[in-house]
């Protein structure tokens, strides 16, 4: 991580640990007109963020410049959140500007990953706090030495042990209706952690009493995780008609599909918790869904054909999804986080 100076002085005498400043002489940073220069060479951009569509302008940066200066009219650590989330996979680094000390620990370990610099003045306070966010920086395996994010895209499933199923109460459930019909076999990737996702089958088979609706999942309760076209997640609450949403099969085909209207209503619900393969202590290693008490809801079995989660039994193996990387706002990213 780097530290930018930033005082009223044209030609600033640079400090120890300062990697860069700003000024008007030769070789030094300066913004003109949202653009960033080092001397004469354009060197990224800078944004003014005020609001969520500024911020999307910082957001529509990402990947197409070196580096962006980023400057919160309001401090607030979203914005900078969100755009060390959605550069993941890029080559921008992001730049913080920050005026209070407690703002540069906060930017400097954003989502456990922090910004690739900290814009300071020159006063004694900021300085140190600079410093000392740059040193316990260094202590850490840098973001360009970690792995990198793992794959999200589900192109292979794993199985997951059943454990229990219980009684939940009644709750808000959610059917998912799509523009296209689905197969025996297809369903949507859900469950309560974005890192194990349950694969829920769709309501492709006929049963005595109702008909079949293969073009509908029957995904559970609003705080589930689902899997997007895009290997993005969102919660079930936040879905709107016209979302694509990732259709997969239990030998992992996808596809993407449009989703035209969620169906919500008063249900009483299960809590299906299965065991998943990882390393870690129990409950890192339990993972679960909520869904409704009824015998049309279907998860897929480890052979590959659909069970009713009023059929569940411990023991059981079920088909899900596994991913190795922490979220903010759906998007992956290089911290920890632990879901239970």
């Amino acid at each position: 991580m780097e530290i930018w100076l930033r005082s009223s002085l044209t030609s600033p005498t640079i400090p120890s640990g300062v990697d860069r400043a700003f000024g008007e002489s030769d070789g030094l940073l300066r913004i003109h007109e949202d653009t960033l220069y080092e001397g004469e060479r354009v060197l990224g951009a800078y944004q003014h963020v005020r609001d969520g569509e500024t911020q999307n302008v910082g957001v529509a940066h990402l990947g197409t410049v070196e580096w962006i200066v980023v400057e919160c009219e309001t401090w607030s650590m979203i914005p900078l959140e969100n755009l060390i989330s959605h550069r993941t996979g890029t080559h921008t680094k992001i730049a913080a500007v920050i005026r209070t000390p407690l703002e540069a620990q906060g930017a400097g370990f954003a989502l456990e990953e922090g910004v690739d610099a900290l814009v300071v003045d020159g006063s004694e306070d900021m300085m140190e706090a600079a410093l000392s966010v740059k040193a316990q920086r260094l202590q850490q395996p840098s973001v360009d030495d970690a792995p990198p994010v793992a794959n999200s895209k589900p192109t292979s499933l794993t199985t997951f042990t059943i454990e229990a199923v219980e009684q939940a109460g009644v709750g808000d459930r959610y059917c998912l209706d799509l523009l296209s019909l689905l197969s025996a076999g297809e369903g949507l990737l859900v469950g309560s952690s974005a890192d194990a996702l349950f694969l829920v089958h769709s309501e492709t088979l006929p049963s005595t009493f109702v008909p079949a609706r293969p073009f509908r999942v029957n995904a559970g309760s609003p705080h589930s995780y689902v899997m997007m076209a895009d290997s993005t997640t969102k919660y079930l609450a936040e879905l709107e008609a016209g979302d694509s949403l990732m259709a997969i099969d239990a030998q992992g085909c996808r596809r993407p599909v449009v989703l035209g209207r969620l169906k919500i209503e008063q249900r009483p619900m299960l809590k299906i918790v299965g065991i998943k393969e990882t390393e870690g202590h129990h409950n890192a290693n339990t993972c679960h869904i909520f869904m409704q008490q009824a015998e049309t809801v279907r998860l897929v079995t480890g052979d590959l054909t659909a069970v009713s989660v009023t059929e569940l039994a411990a023991g059981q193996p079920v088909l899900g999804w596994i991913g190795h990387a922490a979220r903010h706002v759906g998007r992956p990213v290089k911290g920890g986080i632990e879901e239970r």
